[in-house]
């Protein structure tokens, strides 16, 4: 999820469109927020609602699509899962690369995946679709190589944080989801996919008290900042031999 400067650091390196590398901070920086309470807190709730949905099989081939400096792809990693991440920053990947070298890493843009069809099981985008300005094009590039199922990691517009945070910091230039846009994304998908989706962070500042809350609230109340959205294949489909 984007943050802002001291409270919150830029989400750009986690896959942001090139429009907004302007924007971007230094990697070992912006993976340092991932170490702090906070973040180690909403990183690790928007994971578990995103393996909620996924419910990948083990040893499978994940697609980390804006993957960044890597925080998720090193935890879909740590779960048994055979894992690349393809991100536009360069720097970012050289620092992914020197931190985690179980992953396979690749330059590239979630318009053009350069991957064959069906190369993987799964494809994940934690909040990079969020600066991508055409995600049906990305969405149908994902849906392409996965035989599977993609979940999408979003930023959700009938929020706290949406409330609060629109337009500010790293959340400039970011587009604020909801659930039956990708129901229209997703009708562009052939085979049409089941959907699921659920919702985190619901009180964003991460206190005691917002963790408390968050523990009992249920993932299918549609107010989280966080909005996963899981896509899944009827039909799995494999990569030819």
């Amino acid at each position: 999820m984007p943050k802002e400067s001291n409270e919150w650091l830029v989400k750009t390196s986690q896959g942001a469109s090139p429009g907004s590398s302007s924007d971007s901070i230094e990697p070992a920086v912006y993976h340092a927020w991932y170490e702090t309470p906070r973040g180690g807190w909403i990183a690790s709730r928007e994971l578990d609602l995103m393996f909620s949905l996924l419910r990948p099989r083990p040893a499978s081939r994940l697609l980390d699509v804006g993957c960044g400096t890597g925080w998720f792809s090193s935890r879909f990693a740590d779960s048994g899962l055979s894992v690349s991440g393809l991100d536009p920053d360069l720097l970012a990947l050289r620092f992914a690369r020197q931190r985690d070298n179980r992953i396979c890493w690749v330059e590239g843009q979630a318009e053009a995946l350069p991957f064959a069809d069906a190369a993987f099981d799964y494809a994940t985008a934690v909040t990079s679709l969020c600066f991508v300005s055409d995600p049906i094009k990305a969405l149908r590039e994902m849906w392409r190589v996965s035989g599977r199922a993609v979940v999408l990691g979003l930023l959700h517009r009938h929020s706290l944080l949406w409330l609060t945070k629109r337009g500010q910091g790293g959340y400039r230039g970011a587009r604020w989801d909801l659930l039956d846009e990708v129901r229209y994304w997703a009708r562009e998908l052939e085979p049409a996919p089941d959907i699921q989706a659920g919702w985190a962070i619901f009180l964003p500042w991460g206190g005691p008290v917002a963790r408390g809350i968050e523990a009992v609230l249920p993932a299918r109340l549609p107010l989280g900042g966080f909005l996963a959205v899981c896509l899944r294949r009827r039909e799995p489909i494999t990569a030819p031999t």
